[in-house]
Formats: structure tokens, C-alpha cells, sequence
């Protein structure tokens, strides 16, 4: 099994969830403390779990996912689960890399629906590079 990456911790969620609101409005809080905690546990159940080795922007794409489906801030969901995802490549030294209009077009589709989890991996995957 390889090395466990550095997860996200949950304070640093909430956190970075608070500024969010701070700084681009929306209604604070949690809305469902259970669905965030699964949510969190996604990627880390991905990892431990998984018949194949998942790489770090798959996890990454598990975090969006997980939070931008479950729903479980009053408001915010799409911009902390982008912002949860870019914080767990940056710690485990990768990188997204695409233009904001890809970025915004992706997250919106997460957000609706009409994005799979598989598609989000896959184009995490796609999107992020090791940092050299």
C-alpha cells in the first residue's frame, strides 16, 4: 500500500468554509453535520478501501465530490468543495491547472448533477500535475 497522502482536517474545513461565506456571502453553517463527515470520509475510504491505487487528484475529485453533492453547508458547497480540493493537492505537492471558465464550467456540472463522479476524477486527472 503506498504512503497515506496528508488529508484535509476538519477544522481546516470549517474554516475555510466560514471565510468563504466572509468573503462571497451566503448563509453560514452547517446544515447537516453527519453528510459532512461523510463527505470528509470519502476520499480517505477511497484510499484505504480501493481494489486500485488512487492517485491524488482522484482523491482530490473525491473531496469535491463529496462535498459538493452532500450538501452539507446552509450555503457555499460549491466554492468550499473547490477550494477543499485545491488544498488537498497543494498539500500533497500537485497542482490544478486550467482557466477559470473550464474551472467554473466543471464545478457548475458537479453542482447540478451532470457530472459523475468518474468524470470529476477523470478530469481532475486530466487537470492537475505534480509539482516539480
Amino acid at each position: 500500500m503506498a504512503a497515506s497522502p496528508i488529508w484535509v482536517m476538519h477544522e481546516a474545513v470549517i474554516a475555510i468554509h466560514k471565510r468563504q461565506i466572509a468573503e462571497h456571502g451566503g448563509g453560514p453553517g452547517i446544515r447537516d453535520s453527519s453528510l459532512l463527515e461523510s463527505a470528509l470520509a470519502k476520499p480517505k475510504n477511497a484510499f484505504s478501501y480501493s481494489d486500485e491505487q488512487l492517485s491524488i487528484p482522484s482523491l482530490a475529485s473525491a473531496y469535491a465530490y463529496g462535498i459538493a453533492r452532500n450538501h452539507p453547508f446552509v450555503d457555499g458547497n460549491k466554492r468550499t468543495s473547490l477550494i477543499i480540493s485545491l488544498l488537498f493537492l497543494e498539500l500533497n505537492n500537485w497542482e490544478l491547472l486550467c482557466d477559470a471558465e473550464n474551472l467554473y464550467g466543471t464545478f457548475m456540472k458537479l453542482a447540478d448533477g451532470s457530472l459523475s463522479a468518474e468524470d470529476l476524477s477523470a478530469w481532475f486527472t486530466k487537470h492537475s500535475q505534480k509539482k516539480a
